[in-house]
This record gives structure tokens, C-alpha cells and sequence, in this order.
């Protein structure tokens, strides 16, 4: 082979090389970060009377927003005076359905080290990427009966582990139909936990909410998306996304269908309420389309996608892409 083969031939492979490498897939274990991390419902359900007072006071110096949002809202034992707490807990505790529920997250969840350190991960990749912005100081598992499945303060995230237990789980399969619909039974896999645990954090420390048109909407959840995306480079794309393997693919194939509606339909620059819920928010399906096949949030998906093609065609960091115009990104737009 010539040298001037040679050459062309390792072009040509780093080109490849470079084509295939995530750009997101940093090497952040030098990152330091320091979350602490606490078990609410241990220690609720099953310590012993000094250990839960123990807990309780603790808890109420250290995290005291999130205690009493778990306390008042979740639980529902309202204000945490000393004097009844101890009986209240005794009384939740003796619920047969609080014990059914009770057995199948330490059923689910034997062992929390593993999830700690995947959240510890993702938080590493996010402060390698935003070294000044927020971290959490306090990561919380607790048992939120069907409240919320990850609620964020200032310092502190609260991770309701039932909402996690999988549609299969007899507790979920119980859970009344007309409030808890199917289609929401079906998202309440463990696959997704540490994803809505970082986009959750990055939904609200992050990224501004939009109060415009559904472009701005649908841009604003793609940047949350893409850091989510920033936080765990080797979680396959459905599951930042939060779609089944068949639903990520189905919104693949109708990428340009899709946008095709949405400019023929002129709703991009709609500035409604209805039409954006119907793009972004969950369902068993997004609404408004020629057809029911696809998934929901096709607006999310969407904007991700303009993200990720503005982020391939400009050289900039993850900082950056926050404050830049969602008009930009979305006259960048071209479908791959």
C-alpha cells in the first residue's frame, strides 16, 4: 500500500470513528459530587421505637421540606407534632394494605447500594458538564403512596419507590383503574428510575419553563431530554425518552409525518393550552393525530430530536445550549 493509501485509509477510519463516538460519553469519575442518600420508608415501616424518633428528629433539622412533604402530603399525618408522631406511624403501620404494599417494595428493592451509585453517576455527569449549577444535597427513598414518583426541592429529591414496582406487581393491578389508568401502570417500571430521578432535578434547576407557543414547549422538554440524555451517554435512547423499544421506533419511522402535521396543522406557533398538553403531556397516546397508533408525547421526542440536530451542527457546550433561542433551534431543524 502507498503512503498516500495509508494515509487516506486512517482518514477514513477516524472519520468513521468520529461518525459513531457520542459526544456525550465523557469521562466523568474524576468529578467529585457529594449527595447524601436516605431511606424514608425503612425507617418508617420497620425501625424500632428509639431508631424511628431517632430518624424523626433527624429528619426534621436536616430535610425538613421534604419531611414535610411526606409527612403532610403523602402519609397524610399532617402537622409533625412530637407528642402524636410516634402513634400516627404505629396506626399507618398497621394497615394491612400499607403491609401488603410495605412486603413488595422490600421485595423489589432489597438492596438500594446499586441504584445509589447509578444516580451518583448521572449527577457526576451532570456537575462534569454544569460545574456551578445545582446539585442535590439530599436523594431520599420513600414510600409516597401513589403521590408522586419523584418530587424535588431547593436541596433535597424524594424518590416514591411504588411508583416503580411494575405493572405486574398485584399492588399496582389493584390500584383503582379509574384514577391509575393502564396506560400509567404500564410507565411504572424500575428501568426508568434514575432517568426521572436526573429529569426530574433538570426539569426544575435547570432549564426555565416556556410560557409561549408549542415550538418553545416542545424545545424547552428536548433540551431537558438531551442533559438527561448528558447525565447517562450509555442508557439506550428509548429509555430517556420513556418509550418502549416498539413506541421509540414507531416515533423514528413517523419523525417527518409528524412534523408534517404539525406545519400543515400550523400548531408550532399556537400559543394554546390544550394543544400543547395534547403534544407534551402524558396519555396513553397523543392526541389530535390522524391516528391513535403512536406513543405520547410526541412533542417531547420531537424537540429532543431538533435539540440533539443542533447540538450535532454547532460546536457548543451543554451551558450554552441552555440559553439559546428556541427560534434557532428550531430553524435549524432538518429530519435525518
Amino acid at each position: 500500500m502507498t503512503l498516500r493509501n495509508c494515509l487516506l485509509a486512517i482518514v477514513l477510519i477516524t472519520s468513521v470513528v468520529g461518525c459513531n463516538r457520542n459526544p456525550l460519553d465523557v469521562d466523568a469519575s474524576n468529578t467529585e459530587v457529594n449527595i447524601k442518600f436516605s431511606n424514608f420508608d425503612e425507617i418508617i415501616s420497620n425501625s424500632d421505637s428509639v431508631q424511628l424518633m431517632k430518624g424523626h428528629y433527624s429528619f426534621k433539622k436536616e430535610i425538613k421540606d421534604l419531611y414535610d412533604y411526606q409527612m403532610g402530603y403523602c402519609l397524610r399525618i399532617g402537622e409533625v407534632e412530637d407528642s402524636s408522631f410516634y402513634n400516627s406511624i404505629m396506626l399507618y403501620r398497621s394497615d394491612t394494605s400499607i403491609q401488603q404494599l410495605e412486603a413488595d417494595l422490600k421485595s423489589s428493592f432489597p438492596n438500594l447500594n446499586e441504584r445509589e451509585k447509578v444516580i451518583t453517576d448521572g449527577f457526576r455527569h451532570l456537575k462534569f458538564h454544569f460545574p456551578e449549577n445545582k446539585q442535590p444535597k439530599h436523594v431520599v427513598f420513600m414510600n409516597s403512596l401513589f403521590r408522586s414518583g419523584v418530587f424535588c426541592t431547593e436541596n433535597e429529591i424524594g424518590i416514591g419507590l411504588e411508583w416503580f414496582l411494575g405493572d405486574s406487581n398485584r399492588v399496582i393491578q389493584q390500584l383503582d383503574p379509574q384514577t391509575f389508568y393502564t396506560w400509567m401502570k404500564k410507565g411504572m417500571n424500575q428501568v426508568y428510575l434514575e432517568r426521572d430521578v436526573i429529569t426530574g432535578w433538570v426539569e426544575t434547576h435547570y432549564v426555565d419553563p416556556a410560557e409561549g407557543s408549542l415550538a418553545e414547549h416542545m424545545i424547552r422538554w428536548g433540551k431537558v431530554l438531551y442533559i438527561t440524555e448528558a447525565a447517562y451517554p450509555k442508557f439506550e435512547s428509548n429509555i430517556i425518552l420513556r418509550f418502549s423499544k416498539e413506541d421509540y421506533q414507531w416515533a423514528l419511522d413517523n419523525e417527518a409525518p409528524f412534523w408534517k402535521y404539525l406545519v400543515d396543522e400550523k400548531l408550532l406557533f399556537k400559543v394554546d393550552e390544550r394543544s400543547t398538553n395534547n403534544m407534551v403531556g402524558e396519555g396513553p397516546f397523543t392526541p389530535g393525530l390522524p391516528d391513535q397508533e403512536g406513543p405520547d408525547r410526541l412533542g417531547q421526542f420531537l424537540g429532543w430530536r431538533m435539540v440533539r440536530n443542533y447540538m450535532n451542527n454547532n460546536e457548543m457546550t451543554l451551558e450554552d445550549l441552555i440559553d439559546v433561542p428556541y427560534n434557532d433551534i428550531l430553524q435549524s431543524y432538518e429530519i435525518d
